[in-house]
Parts: structure tokens; sequence; C-alpha cells
């Protein structure tokens, strides 16, 4: 991270057409996301009123880090509303390629536990992540999650294999 400044920030509804592009590219670099289907179909218009949405919500949040004003990177907490379990708060995370291993899945992460801290909402985090993927499983023991259970056949690669997907959590407070 020396050699750039990285800003982060909340997203808000003008940053949508920049977040429609960056997840397309972040799709097509690697299939250790598994892809929200409604996600890809979702028009600009209806992704800002979305962003609106999340901003003005106490229990969910969308980052986006930005260096030399484009977005490279972004992390979220995703809640329901239901009285139940809106203390929990699903943790998703993408980077460009060209940026893993430079420190900003740390950043990003160390910002959503925070905001998580600061909410007096969030109790618990918890995420999904393919066994295969090491690197992230590192960081998110690294801060402090744990595996809850192992998922064989969690997801699909992109040429159909049946990958295990861990089940890691954190708890806030």
């Amino acid at each position: 991270m020396d050699n750039f400044e990285v800003i982060i920030r909340e997203a808000i509804p003008k940053d949508a057409a920049e977040i429609l592009a960056f997840t397309n590219i972040v799709n097509q670099e690697t299939d250790f996301i598994v892809v929200d289907e409604l996600g890809i179909e979702l028009t600009e218009e209806l992704l800002a009123i979305n962003l609106e949405s999340i901003y003005e919500s106490e229990n969910n949040i969308l980052l986006v880090a930005e260096v030399n004003g484009m977005i490279v990177g972004n992390a979220s907490v995703k809640a329901s509303s239901e009285a139940p379990i809106r203390h929990v708060g699903e943790v998703g995370m993408s980077i460009f390629k060209d940026f893993w291993g430079m420190g900003l899945g740390t950043i990003l992460l160390e910002e959503i536990i925070a905001w998580s801290e600061e909410t007096e909402v969030i109790y618990r985090l918890e995420l999904t992540v393919q066994e295969r993927n090491q690197r992230a499983i590192h960081l998110y023991q690294k801060l402090g999650f744990k595996e809850e259970a192992s998922l064989e056949r969690g997801t699909r690669s992109n040429d159909g294999e049946f990958l295990t997907v861990l089940l890691m959590s954190k708890m806030i407070n």
C-alpha cells in the first residue's frame, strides 16, 4: 500500500454504475465468489435505490475502496430487518485481482468489524468461504473469525465441480 493512497468510504447511490462495472470485472477475474444472479441482472437505477436503502439502514453497509478515484474493492454487511435475526450480519468482500496480497482485504474487514461494533445492532458476523480459498480463510482467522461448519457441495465452480464451503463467524461485543 506504499505506492498509492486508498480511501475507504460508504457507497452512495451515485456509485451504482461503477459498482456494477466493478462487480462484472471481479466476477470474471475469480471463481471464488458465489455470484448472486439477481446482482448480475440489477440495473443501475435499481442498484442506486438499493444503495440508498443500505446507506440509511442501521444494520447494513457497503464500503468501497478507492484508489485514484476508482473502486478497486468492496466489503459489505447484509442483515435482515426481522427482529429475531436483525443482529446477524452476513459479510461479503471482493477485491480486484491486481490488488490481492496488498493488505486491502485486512483494511476492509477491519472497517467492517469496527462499524459492527459501533452499531450496537450487529452482534454476529458470519460468512461463507470456499475451502480452497486459503488466503481468505487466513485473513478471516487473523481477524477473529472461527470456523463453525464445513458444507460439502456448498457451491460449484465455474466448470461445475462441487466445492466445500466453510461457514465462519465472529461475535461482536
